[in-house]
């Protein structure tokens, strides 16, 4: 067990330095943001072209990947729609419950972990659940929950509005240029290349930092089964599920398994209390994250004790 310290504490001890920046008020909240513009514009998209560019491309887009981890997100969703449908939710409310439980914190906490406990290909397996993220569960969550408010013949719209937001991701233009090069076998030139690899490298501690700061201010009551419902479900359901389709998987690789659990392991995206606040469920969706953050610090834990116990994850 204390192995699994050495892994997991220097993690939660960046988020607590975070915490007690914005705490103290050494790092304003809107300085705070400022560094969050920092991993989401420059280091994430970096590190994602980082990796893709340093992998070959058959071994980056790992199918079987893909296929195990967005269905287990994929059903995860589904359950959490209709379970606050079926509890009386609104169709945007329980949207945006879904995307809670589905849609893990893959770059700011699930890659610091996985980066420490498996190595390099690490951001290899958060490129490939930021696929699933922002191409599949985050803009299904918000054309549903943009739809619930619009009646009839603007649903075409809403899919055009989530899609038009989607093109302006950066990490999803990170993944875009990271293909690119990947495919033509292009080089970036040495000093761009240089300047890549030290953002890329600036991601994992200004993520956590971030992640951090964020939780300051955040406070829970009167949401308890809402909020419940969302970090259950992420923390426990999504594991659960994910494993469930690694199993059918014909030979997985078990570093593979182990990827894909302890991304799912990860508490839901930083950016989710601000798609909550969008569809009125702001203090549920930010104290979904709080609680969600500082629980995971004993799932990733239990996670790690667990991949070693079964021979996925010798230390």
């Amino acid at each position: 067990m204390l192995e699994i310290l050495t892994i997991t504490l220097p993690i939660f001890l960046l988020i607590g330095a975070g915490f007690l920046a914005a705490f103290s008020g050494l790092v304003s909240r809107d300085n705070m943001q400022g560094i969050a513009t920092f991993v989401m514009y420059f280091a994430l998209p970096s590190l994602l072209i980082r990796a893709l560019t340093a992998t070959p491309l058959e071994e980056a887009l790992n199918v079987g990947y893909l296929l195990a981890y967005g269905l287990g997100s994929v059903l995860v969703f589904a359950v959490g729609l209709t379970l606050s449908r079926w509890r009386g939710h609104s169709l945007d409310a329980a949207a945006i419950h879904a995307l809670g439980m589905s849609a893990a914190n893959s770059g700011f906490i699930g890659y610091p972990v996985a980066v420490m406990v498996i190595g390099a290909p690490a951001a290899i397996f958060m490129a490939l659940n930021m696929v699933v993220e922002t191409m599949l569960i985050i803009p299904v969550a918000l054309t549903l929950a943009e739809a619930s408010r619009h009646n009839g013949g603007g649903f075409s719209r809403v899919v055009r509005k989530t899609l038009a937001r989607l093109s302006r991701n950066p990490v999803l233009i990170g993944l875009l240029i990271g293909v690119t090069l990947a495919l033509t076998g292009w080089q970036l030139p040495g000093p761009v290349s240089q300047s890549v690899d030290m953002l890329a490298e600036a991601a994992g501690p200004a993520a956590l930092f971030t992640i951090g700061g964020m939780l300051h201010g955040l406070k829970v009551r009167g949401m308890a089964a809402d909020m419940g419902q969302v970090v259950i479900g992420k923390l426990l359901l999504h594991p659960l599920a994910v494993l469930a389709f690694f199993l059918l998987l014909p030979d997985a690789d078990p570093l593979m398994i182990a990827a894909g659990l302890l991304f799912a392991c990860a508490p839901m995206i930083s950016v989710y209390p601000l798609f909550g606040k969008q569809f009125g469920q702001g203090d549920t969706s930010a104290a979904a994250l709080m609680v969600g953050t500082l629980a995971s610090f004993l799932t990733i834990s239990l996670m790690i004790w667990l991949l070693t116990l079964f021979g996925l994850l010798p230390l």
